[in-house]
C-alpha cells in the first residue's frame, strides 16, 4: 500500500462559519467508515493544487462523515473555498497522537480556544459530551476578534443548556451594541471562572500568539506544566515523519504530537515562533 495515497472523500455538505471560514463534511466514496482519536489530523488533498493538514472538528463517536473547518489562508485553500458539494477531495490519516481523553477522568476540563483554533477543541468538546458524567466540570473560554469571526455560532446555545459544561467568550473589538459579552483578549476570561487547579487539565488550541500567553496565564495561575495541554500544528508536511519540516527540539510534531503538554516544551527555545 502506498502511504502517501489519499482516499477519496465526497463533500457532501458545506457550512459558512465567518466570512473566510467553511466547515466541510466530507463522506468516504468507498463506503468505509473514517476513524480517529480526537486531536489527530489528516492530510487533505485538493486534487491538482496540493495538500494541507487539518484537524477533524466532528466526533470521533460519529465515523460516517468527517468535518473539517478550514480558514480560507493560501493557495490550497482558497481553491478548496470555491469547491462545491458533491466534489472530491482527498484524505491520508489520521496521524498523530490525540489528546489523552481517559486521563482526564474525574477532573475539571478547561479548554481555551482561540479563532479556528476553536475547530479541534469541537472535536475534544463533542467527545467530552459523549462522555460527561465522567468528568467534574466543563470549561470552554472561547476568544475570537469580532463577533463577526465566531465559528460554530449555531451551536453555543446548544452547548450552554448541557448539565455539567460552562462557556465564556470573549471578542477583541466589537461596534457598540452588537455584542454584550466580554470585551478582551480570550486570557481576560481566565480571571472570571471558578475551578480547582490542583483538580483541573487545560486544554488550548489557537494562533501560536494566543496559545504562547494563554500557557503563560495559566503558569500564573498555578497550573503545573503537566497539567497544560496545547495542539501544536505547525509546518506538518508528510505527516510521516519522514520530510522533517516539523521538528521542534527533539520532537516531530506529526509523530509525536501534535498534543503536547507544556511540560514537553517547555524546555525548547521559541517552541511557539
Amino acid at each position: 500500500m502506498n502511504i502517501y495515497q489519499p482516499k477519496n472523500f465526497k463533500i457532501i455538505k458545506i457550512i459558512d462559519e465567518t466570512p473566510n471560514i467553511k466547515t466541510f463534511v466530507l463522506k468516504p466514496l468507498n463506503g468505509d467508515k473514517f476513524t480517529f482519536q480526537t486531536g489527530q489530523f489528516i492530510e487533505l488533498t485538493v486534487y491538482g493544487v496540493g495538500e494541507a493538514p487539518f484537524t477533524p472538528s466532528s466526533s470521533p463517536y460519529h465515523t460516517e462523515t468527517i468535518d473539517v473547518t478550514i480558514m480560507r489562508v493560501g493557495r490550497m485553500t482558497e481553491v478548496l473555498h470555491s469547491m462545491k458539494k458533491g466534489d472530491v477531495v482527498g484524505i491520508r490519516g489520521p496521524y498523530g497522537k490525540g489528546y489523552p481523553v481517559d486521563s482526564f477522568v474525574g477532573k475539571q476540563v478547561l479548554i481555551i480556544g482561540g479563532g479556528v483554533g476553536l475547530a479541534p477543541l469541537r472535536s475534544l468538546l463533542l467527545t467530552l459530551i459523549e462522555r460527561i458524567s465522567e468528568f467534574k466540570k466543563i470549561i470552554l473560554c472561547y476568544g475570537a476578534r469580532t463577533p463577526q469571526d465566531i465559528v460554530y455560532k449555531y451551536l453555543f446555545p446548544e452547548w450552554s443548556k448541557i448539565k455539567g459544561i460552562e462557556i465564556l467568550r470573549s471578542v477583541d473589538k466589537c461596534q457598540p451594541g452588537e455584542w454584550d459579552e466580554t470585551v478582551g483578549v480570550v486570557t481576560c476570561l481566565l480571571d472570571k471562572i471558578d475551578i480547582d487547579v490542583k483538580d483541573t487539565v487545560a486544554v488550548v488550541c489557537g494562533p501560536p500568539i494566543m496559545m504562547k500567553f494563554t500557557t503563560l496565564k495559566l503558569i500564573d495561575k498555578k497550573f503545573k506544566p503537566e497539567q497544560i495541554y496545547l495542539s501544536m500544528e505547525r509546518n506538518m508536511s508528510c505527516g510521516l515523519g519522514k520530510c522533517g519540516h516539523c521538528q521542534i527540539g527533539s520532537y516531530f510534531i506529526c509523530k509525536d504530537g501534535p498534543v503536547f503538554t507544556w511540560e514537553q516544551l517547555k524546555d525548547i527555545p521559541e517552541p511557539f515562533e
